[in-house]
């Protein structure tokens, strides 16, 4: 479904991605853990057209699109959820959802199929539609996740980038959004690249990984593969680094 050859992505003068290759399947959930500052927000960045790439190559359904602005980056089938959640707070939370299907209506998709959509995303978060009127600035840090990644649904994805889902939210919350990860992967075929701090956790529901690191990929492989790896479980699986995660 996706492959990345050779990215290079600068900040100014500071090289971020350093020939970046790594490849997505149809219907996988692929983690890509490192420490911070290793590069993962501007890879997603890049995917999604936010930060220009300066060279290489993104080839997304057998077509190009490292060239392609945001919008047409969504138009093609890729939907990005921000780190920090970067939900609109000022405005409702179906307000939300309704600005995530904006490409649709531009399109003049049926409003019948935006609302369905909206309920389906309900059906998936119900405790958005419980606060569906309530501004997105009073939710809990947990329902503003929700609330990014059903925006980000409402596009249509075929590809779901998800940066640091779990940051700041208490493990229950965490497991229910990762339920619902691995839902929309088993039964709408939904294919997600995984960003996580929380490696035990990314690895454990990814079919396959990548390690980042100053800005190159230093390993891959199968989640379990890399979850029993002793380099991995030295640098993103200690134990000091489990106990905060866990916290």
């Amino acid at each position: 479904m996706l492959r990345i050859k050779n990215i290079n992505t600068y900040y100014g003068k500071v090289h971020a991605l350093k020939n970046v290759s790594l490849h997505l399947v149809e219907r996988e959930i692929v983690a890509l853990i490192g420490a911070n500052g290793a590069g993962k927000t501007t890879l997603l960045n890049t995917l999604s057209g936010v930060t220009p790439a300066s060279g290489g190559s993104i080839q997304f359904l057998g077509l190009p699109v490292e060239a392609l602005p945001p919008d047409r980056v969504v138009r093609a089938g890729i939907s990005q959820v921000p780190e920090g959640r970067q939900v609109f707070k000022g405005m409702s939370v179906v307000d939300n959802l309704e600005l995530g299907a904006y490409l649709r209506y531009r399109s003049g998709e049926s409003r019948e199929k935006i609302r369905k959509d909206i309920a389906h995303v309900y059906e998936l978060f119900p405790r958005l539609e419980e606060r569906k009127k309530q501004m997105a600035g009073t939710l809990s840090g947990g329902e503003q996740q929700m609330l990014a990644i059903g925006r980000a649904l409402m596009a249509r994805p075929r590809l779901l980038l998800l940066d640091e889902p779990s940051m700041g939210l208490a493990p229950l919350v965490v497991q229910e959004i990762f339920a619902v990860i691995e839902r929309l992967r088993r039964e709408e075929g939904t294919t997600v690249l995984l960003v996580e701090q929380n490696a035990k956790a990314a690895l454990k529901m990814a079919d396959r990984g990548y390690v980042l690191e100053t800005g190159k990929v230093i390993m891959e492989g199968e989640a379990s593969e890399l979850l029993e790896n002793p380099e991995v479980q030295r640098a993103y699986l200690g134990k000091e680094k489990k106990e905060i995660w866990e916290r």
